[in-house]
């Protein structure tokens, strides 16, 4: 083995990113996943056109570059400017009670993208994938599915062009067929270098990919697009979802069907440092929905890594170091204003503004974010059903 290849093996043990596991012994190198992964950057070009098709200001995600990476975006917006709609696919695995703001991220956005463009949404919950990989009973894995739903749905979704659906309820007939074609071409040693499945893996977590997969396909929902067989797919997640998308649009042509674009977010930091994902199996590494004022404030000020200095005569001298200073990081994706934002980060860059200051008016917006969540889940009742028919798909 050269010195190159032993370098980016020790790179690739730094830097793991995959649907199950997001870790670094740093921050996470993007410019390196968008290379590993094949997929492009997300361009001001690509902003200023969704703004321009939309008549809407891009998103806060969009304009920040929390969505940074793409496939195929461009093809979707031709289409959408000749007059063919498309449709959205994100979900949910299910693995805890509660969401935290990272899980919020790709809702938030994608009913940006439903209002903006104005089309229809399936939103699948993958409870038995999380039956298998976190050892949970299936009953567990349905009633965490039913509790997401009820957070998802406190969204704001367009009723009339939303369909969620759990994969214990749904997956058969049609979605069935198509989850039997995709698995008809993908060899064992396609899935095994995709997702590096190994001998110890039990077959369920080697068959689980093309569940993920069909949703991409319209004739997967034939109650809903019956007769649209080349309706095109816009999938916003995580970029650690991506080698599932990736075998979908390897499999999309050979099966009949346009290939998923997608559009890809960047992790939400945990409280403690900006080195992946937060865990929901630590509660201070994350704010929950479920999470009271003084529960957020008492988070921020004891757990939210600060990038500033020891002493305040220190920190009036060199200011803060905002490339790690979470409280700055959370407030590029919540914080509306982007005035204010680049105030803050100025004056606070400067050591104009102290740590305290600064995480006072991250408890604020998150606190204000979380309790208009907490109401608008309060009004979705036990009764709201997991199957959702769109009445609506023109």
């Amino acid at each position: 083995m050269d010195k190159n290849e032993e370098k980016q093996r020790e790179e690739e043990r730094e830097q793991v990113v995959s649907p199950w596991e997001v870790s670094s012994s740093g921050k996470i190198d993007y410019d390196k996943l968008i290379d590993k992964f094949g997929c492009q950057r997300l361009d001001q070009s690509l902003v200023d056109r969704v703004q321009r098709l939309t008549g809407r200001p891009p998103h806060v995600f969009l304009r920040r570059g929390v969505f940074f990476a793409h496939r195929d975006l461009n093809d979707i917006l031709d289409a959408y400017e000749k007059g063919e709609k498309f449709y959205l696919y994100t979900g949910r695995g299910p693995s805890s009670e509660a969401l935290h703001l990272g899980h919020l991220v790709p809702f938030m956005f994608t009913k940006y993208l439903q209002d903006a463009f104005k089309v229809p949404l399936v939103i699948q919950l993958t409870d038995d994938e999380k039956c298998m990989w976190k050892n949970l009973s299936v009953e567990e894995s349905q009633r965490l599915a039913r509790e997401n739903a009820k957070d998802i749905i406190a969204c704001g979704f367009d009723v009339t062009k939303t369909f969620i659906f759990s994969d214990f309820d749904y997956v058969g007939g049609a979605f069935y067929k198509n989850m039997v074609k995709v698995a008809k071409c993908v060899t064992y040693n396609k899935v095994v270098g995709i997702f590096g499945f190994t001998g110890e893996d039990h077959i369920g977590k080697v068959s689980f990919p093309p569940v993920q997969a069909v949703p991409s396909f319209p004739s997967s929902f034939p109650h809903l697009f019956s007769g649209k067989d080349h309706l095109r797919c816009l999938i916003p997640c995580a970029i650690d979802q991506d080698p599932y998308f990736r075998m979908t649009r390897d499999v999309a042509p050979r099966i009949g069907y346009h290939k998923p674009a997608l559009i890809e977010s960047s992790f939400f930091p945990a409280l403690q440092g900006e080195t992946g994902k937060m865990s929901a199996s630590d509660p201070n590494s994350a704010i929950y929905v479920t999470d009271s004022a003084k529960a957020i404030k008492n988070k921020i000020n004891k757990y939210a890594f600060s990038g500033g200095q020891e002493s305040v005569e220190l920190h009036r001298k060199l200011g803060a170091n905002l490339e790690v200073d979470i409280p700055v990081k959370y407030l590029s994706f919540f914080l509306e204003d982007d005035a204010e934002l680049e105030h803050i980060k100025k004056e606070y860059g400067a050591g104009g503004m102290l740590t305290g200051e600064v995480k006072q008016r991250l408890a604020k917006v998150l606190t204000e974010l979380v309790e208009r969540h907490q109401v608008a889940r309060a009004a979705v009742t036990d009764e709201v059903t997991l199957l959702h028919a769109i009445t609506e798909t023109e």
